[in-house]
């Protein structure tokens, strides 16, 4: 029987059991994670609880310790271990504020009193296991700081001063020691301008300082001004009401416009609005000194006795403060009759319109000119209407015996001297029947009798004087070559005298075109 070979490499049973068994447990290796929270805030000198838990599936696995670390300036610095077999232990500078919540060989939470700005960074939890090795997650830890705001108003005066531009600090809106810094804003309705700083401090916060500055004024005055801090979801406020110093700006009362002779009990008073009050008030008359009849009590001035003339001029009051003086003045004026009833006027009688001299003359000038001019126009009007009667489209043409030419002046026997023409009235005359019948139509006069037409006056047509248009048109055919039924003697009537030629070549007598 041939002997056996012996294996070359007698210690290779021993490598392919452990490849064996790390294999076996590559699926739980992956299950087996370190759960924190990603990222932790709390304020200053409040609590935090930093979790972190272990999962492990397999329970041939162990858990050996928990260790709690804080990463600084690249190195790991031990917060608190918790150990089986040995205990729990906290290190310095936590050994009195640091506290496991729960240890197991699953929880190793932590819970972290009185948080400090020092506090602030990167944790570490690591479990240690056995065979697998260590397991581990880290978490931020934000240490918040709320800050301490105040506002406050400048001790300096805030006086107001006549082309003074120079803008004075008013008051300073202060943000102290925040973390993360704030939002500093100005509320208010002042004119103003603010600035704004930051500063770090050496452990970690900022503070956030505003300066408010404006020009006092006297609209400044009683103004209110609001600070507005912003930090997280506080929000902080603070005002004040400007206190600004003015010099008087004076107004003088009591003047209604209507003194008048003999009028009793009015004063004058002089107001002022300053900060601080005026003190004292003088009065005084332009171009000359006050009446003797006047009393003067601070700012008011009493008129003893019926006013008069003497009581007219300029009068002025000037008031003084800690600030400065200034004046003010009314002009007045006394009439010899009161425009409005004066106040306090027991008399019964009727109250009169405040209505000026002056206006009431305008307008009884204003309505006699108008009347003048009315009357005028009537008499042209008149005048115009009796001058001319009717137009040229009303006009009698007369037809001769057809040796006239149109536009140029004929010489015509002269009509008789005897020959009578109606009275024309305004409306134009009627036509009537060529065959000496009498006009149906009838006119009534002014008076209320009843004249007959033209036509009546001469029923023979041989004996009218003329025909008219009209008449032409209404009996064309027996009339068309007719001329007049009789004889005009040349020596009695001249036709330039007593006839006007039209362009047309026809002539009207200047009894018609003349009134």
């Amino acid at each position: 029987m041939a002997p056996r070979r012996q294996s070359r490499c007698p210690g290779c049973w021993w490598t392919t059991g452990v490849c064996l068994l790390v294999a076996s447990l590559l699926p739980g290796l992956r299950a087996q994670t370190v759960l924190v929270n990603d990222t932790v805030s709390g304020f200053i000198g409040t609590d935090v609880v930093l979790h972190c838990s272990f999962t492990n599936p397999l329970p041939s696995v162990k858990i050996t310790q928990v260790t709690w670390q804080k990463a600084t300036n690249g190195s790991k610095q031990n917060v608190a271990i918790y150990n089986p077999a040995m205990g729990v232990s906290i290190l310095s500078p936590y050994k009195e504020r640091v506290t496991f919540r729960n240890p197991s060989f699953k929880d190793g939470t932590i819970q972290l009193s009185r948080l400090e700005l020092e506090d602030e960074g990167v944790y570490i939890c690591e479990f240690a296991t056995f065979p697998t090795g260590n397991r581990e997650s880290q978490l931020n830890l934000t240490v918040l700081a709320k800050p301490t705001n105040r506002m406050e108003g400048t001790t300096r005066p805030l006086v107001a001063r006549s082309g003074k531009t120079e803008k004075i600090l008013v008051a300073t809106c202060m943000s102290s020691n925040g973390k993360p810094p704030s939002t500093v804003t100005w509320d208010t309705k002042l004119k103003g301008e603010a600035e704004f700083q930051e500063i770090k401090n050496s452990n970690g916060t900022i503070t956030v300082i505003s300066r408010y500055r404006l020009v006092p004024s006297r609209e400044a005055h009683r103004q209110q001004l609001m600070c507005v801090v912003n930090y997280q979801l506080d929000r902080f406020t603070d005002s004040m009401t400007l206190n600004v110093q003015y010099e008087p700006e004076v107004t003088i009362e009591g003047f209604d416009g209507n003194w008048f002779l003999n009028r009793k009990d009015v004063k004058l008073t002089c107001k002022s609005d300053a900060n601080p009050p005026a003190t004292t008030y003088q009065w005084r008359l332009l171009n000359g000194s006050l009446p003797e009849n006047v009393e003067v009590q601070n700012n008011t001035l009493f008129f003893k006795g019926p006013i008069s003339y003497s009581l007219a001029g300029t009068y002025i009051c000037e008031a003084t403060n800690t600030i400065g003086t200034r004046s003010g003045l009314v002009e007045v004026n006394v009439t010899e009759f009161p425009s409005t009833p004066p106040p306090n006027d027991d008399r019964k009688s009727v109250a009169q319109p405040n209505i000026p001299t002056a206006v009431i003359g305008g307008v009884v000038g204003g309505v006699s000119l108008v009347l003048v001019v009315a009357v005028v126009l009537f008499v042209l009007l008149r005048r115009r209407r009796h001058t001319f009667k009717g137009d040229y489209s009303t006009k009698k043409h007369v037809y001769g015996n057809g040796y006239s030419k149109a536009g140029v002046p004929q010489h015509h026997p002269p009509m008789a001297q005897n020959l009578q023409y109606p009275d024309d009235s305004d409306d134009e005359k009627k036509p009537g029947p060529l065959g000496g019948g009498s006009y149906e139509d009838e006119e009534e006069d002014a008076g209320g009798e009843r004249k007959l037409g033209l036509a009546n006056k001469y029923e023979d047509d041989s004996k009218r004087p003329y025909f008219t248009v009209d008449e032409v048109g209404a009996h064309p055919e027996p009339y068309s070559e007719r001329t007049l039924g009789f004889q005009y003697d040349p020596e009695q009537l001249d036709l330039a005298e007593n006839m006007v030629s039209q362009n047309d070549g026809s002539f009207i007598s200047k009894k018609e075109w003349y009134v």
